[in-house]
């Protein structure tokens, strides 16, 4: 089995992307709108519109990779596309978990703070 190591650096795009485009049309996404270059080291995530495929995208020492997941039922869980943030960060460990169907983005309730009990 393939999987990212736990260190990677990993961007998942938060977009629908259409899963016809190969390297060059992906690595074209990480250089316009990501402002990377895609032969940084880092992964670059991709879902499709309906949250059953995802591709990796990564540069390994002389060429592209592209890895490619399609679920046979389910989805993955994924964040809402957001204007101001085209990609979020997370580690090796949360993509492999997000491959797994684990919702990575889920957050926690939100802190209270009050001054007295009553």
């Amino acid at each position: 089995m393939l999987r990212p190591s736990l260190d990677s650096l990993v961007f998942v795009y938060r977009d629908p992307v259409d899963m016809r485009k190969s390297i060059n049309g992906l690595a074209a996404i990480v250089e316009a709108e990501l402002g990377h270059s895609p032969m940084n080291g880092a992964l670059f995530v991709f879902c499709n519109r309906s949250r059953d495929k995802v591709k990796l995208l990564y540069w390994e020492r002389n060429g592209f990779v592209l890895w490619y997941k399609r679920l046979e039922k389910h989805k993955f869980k994924w964040l809402a596309p957001v204007v101001d943030q085209e990609a979020v960060s997370v580690t090796g460990k949360q993509l492999n978990q997000l491959l797994d169907g684990l919702d990575i983005f889920q957050q926690p309730h939100e802190s209270l703070f009050y001054d007295n009990v009553s």
